[in-house]
This record gives C-alpha cells, sequence and structure tokens, in this order.
C-alpha cells in the first residue's frame, strides 16, 4: 500500500453525535484532496487513535474515489502585461507640461 501524507485541521469532539471530527487533507503527487471525516469514538479515547482513525478513513475514501471532497489547486499568478514601472518622479514631469497649467 502506498504512503500518502495526510494533514488534519479543525479536529474536534461533537457531544451530540459522540464523534470525532476533522478536515483531513492527502496529498496525491501534486494533488491534494480534503475530506471531513467523523468517527464515532468516546470522549476518552486518545487524540493520536482518534487521529489515525480519521487519517485511514481519509486515505480510505480517497483510495476509493468516492464520496465528497475539495481539490486544492496551486494558485499560479497571471501573467503580467508589459509595462513600464511605475516612476513618481517622472509622472510629476509630465503633469506640469500638461496644456492648460499655466498662470494667466
Amino acid at each position: 500500500m502506498q504512503t500518502r501524507p495526510t494533514r488534519l485541521t479543525d479536529v474536534t469532539y461533537n457531544a451530540a453525535t459522540q464523534c470525532f471530527e476533522a478536515l483531513v487533507t492527502v496529498q496525491d503527487g501534486e494533488q491534494m484532496r480534503r475530506y471531513a471525516c467523523a468517527i464515532e469514538a468516546p470522549i476518552t479515547m486518545s487524540f493520536r487513535d482518534a487521529a489515525d482513525g480519521l487519517s485511514r478513513q481519509a486515505l480510505r475514501r480517497h483510495a476509493q474515489k468516492r464520496g465528497m471532497s475539495s481539490e486544492v489547486l496551486r494558485h499560479v499568478p497571471a501573467q503580467r502585461a508589459g509595462r513600464r514601472s511605475f516612476d513618481p518622479l517622472r509622472w510629476l514631469e509630465e503633469v506640469m507640461h500638461l496644456p492648460g497649467r499655466d498662470a494667466a
């Protein structure tokens, strides 16, 4: 079985449903997917055991390609148009030479 890095965020215990819940990010090469996971467990369960269960659930869902997930895409900055950089002194000189700037 291939291991994939996982990251858990916002791990909470929902007392109403008696579940540990977390948002688990699974990295698969360049692709990252997030899964909302929940496991039924008593509040006395250790955090390590809860984290392992949440991670296993996310990896299982990722391998089966089932369930709802969100894909995290890397931001690629847009290509900027070729413009010269802004020079405030040059701009002021141009403003001073505009027509209609002479005193009467």
